[in-house]
């Protein structure tokens, strides 16, 4: 062990044993307000001076992949793929805060000279003694270093910036400390200052800087995060308002035979950016099931679910997704199986393929065609969803004999079909013709009732009830 490394690993250590013992002892609650308040800025003032040197470290770990031979690479001996891996496997953090830490100390290290050893100027010197000072952490650091490295400045223009930064990151006469966000306002003014018209024009960067993408399911969740272009953006919206303009969904509701007792008060408990979750849903589902995308492997793009026959039979356990660590509901199971192809895989108690079967219960062109033409969009009263956007429903599930035939199909939204078993509406089919019976507050007396949207329908039934 070096002369650096063994009297840092003293401090570690006897550092850890003193948070420890104070964590354990629980005095934060006997801390007057002043005190605690005093013990934050401390505590932070220390994390920020030990990000500083963690940053450094993950720069000399990037240094040293660089300059080697790829089989010579840290990386590579360690078994990693890149240095945000290796960082990652090394401090036990997530890849996003890695690269976090690898981006902050490429700005601020001192490199080292390959031909001559000389110490390098770090590409940000007075962000780094402030780093060192514990002024700033890592994500103040990233507020000046992402935004300027953006502004694309360069030599004086950037050094002037990183002084003056740094001058502010530290209270510039009467001004109080900014936090990271303060100093990420006052970093892009300095790059509008630098760059007035941009390294590219507005169009050209914006089309650079566009991208989405998907996290890591956490909680049963997949963050979204990314920038759309005005265009892109305005076709989303477009979508949304297809589905949920609040004009449409308020406009009188389904014509019901004996509908006389029946609320069509829409009671939807999903609240807007729910709805918008629901619509994007739908129009994945649309596009594709349209044809028109390309294949991933001669294949549509599908969403492929598994999950264990004995679990699906008896209602328990998990179902799972292609590319998802975390397992999901088996409605997720039912939805796919009910509108698409169910491949069933036979397998021995050491997990030897013995047989494989395919059930295709995907409504063909033209029965989907006849069904919409019969209910006209969801079925589900106060749902404006049209038919083009809607999923056929198996009434009679297929795994229970349920056939692929148009008096087995009816018409529902992404949303209905998911919560279906769950969200207290009822579908049945009485001889070939759907029927709704929903929860009290919309018919307290339970009753079934034949539903539908399609116009031609509608005008049947009205000469129906019309005096002879």
């Amino acid at each position: 062990m070096t002369d650096l490394a063994a009297p840092l690993n003293a401090i570690c250590h006897e550092l850890g044993a003193l948070v420890t013992e104070a964590f354990g002892s629980h005095t934060t609650a006997r801390l007057q307000d002043d005190d605690l308040l005093a013990a934050l800025a401390t505590l932070s003032g220390l994390r920020r001076q030990t990000d500083a040197l963690l940053a450094e470290l993950v720069a000399q770990v990037d240094e040293r992949a660089d300059a080697a031979p790829h089989a010579e690479r840290i990386t590579t001996v360690h078994g990693c793929r890149s240095v945000t891996e290796l960082v990652q496997r090394v401090t036990l953090v997530s890849r996003r805060t890695a690269g976090e830490l690898l981006r902050a100390g490429r700005g601020i290290a001192q490199e080292t000279a390959h031909m001559t050893g000389a110490v390098l100027e770090a590409t940000y010197p007075a962000m780094r003694t402030a780093a060192a000072d514990g002024v700033v952490g890592i994500d103040a650091l990233l507020a000046v270093i992402d935004t300027l490295d953006r502004a694309e400045c360069e030599g004086a223009a950037r050094r002037s910036a990183d002084d003056e930064l740094a001058i502010a990151a530290r209270g510039a006469g009467d001004d109080a400390q900014p936090c990271a966000d303060e100093l990420r306002l006052q970093a892009s003014v300095w790059a509008m200052y630098l760059d007035p018209d941009g390294a590219e024009p507005r169009e050209a960067r914006a089309l650079r800087k566009r991208g989405l993408t998907l996290g890591v399911c956490r909680d049963g969740l997949v963050p979204l995060r990314g920038s759309l272009l005005p265009e892109v953006a305005g076709q989303l919206r477009r979508i949304f308002d297809s589905l949920l303009n609040p004009k449409v969904t308020a406009s009188a509701g389904p014509v019901f035979v004996e509908s006389e007792t029946v609320s069509t008060e829409d009671s939807d408990p999903r609240s807007r950016v729910q709805k918008q979750h629901d619509a994007l849903a739908t129009a994945l589902t649309v596009a594709a099931r349209s044809g028109e995308m390309p294949t991933i492997g001669g294949s549509a793009p599908t969403l492929v679910v598994s999950v264990r026959s004995d679990d699906l039979a008896q209602d328990r356990g998990y179902a799972h997704l292609d590319d998802c660590d975390e397992p999901v509901g088996l409605s997720v199971a039912r939805q796919v199986a009910c509108t698409g192809a169910v491949q069933r895989v036979s397998v021995d108690e050491r997990g030897r393929i013995l047989a494989i079967g395919i059930a295709d219960r995907v409504f063909a062109a033209h029965q989907r065609k006849a069904i919409a033409l019969r209910d006209g969009g969801c079925v589900i009263p106060g749902c404006r969803v049209p038919s083009a956007w809607c999923e056929i429903h198996h009434v009679e599930e297929a795994a229970r004999g349920g056939p692929t035939h148009t008096d087995n199909g009816v018409l529902l939204c992404w949303f209905h079909h998911r919560t279906i078993d769950t969200g207290g509406w009822k579908v049945r089919m009485n001889r070939g013709v759907p029927e709704i019976r929903g929860p009290s507050w919309w018919d307290p007396s339970a009753r079934w009732h034949p539903a539908t949207k399609s116009p031609t329908r509608l005008l049947d039934r009205r000469d129906a009830r019309r005096p002879a």
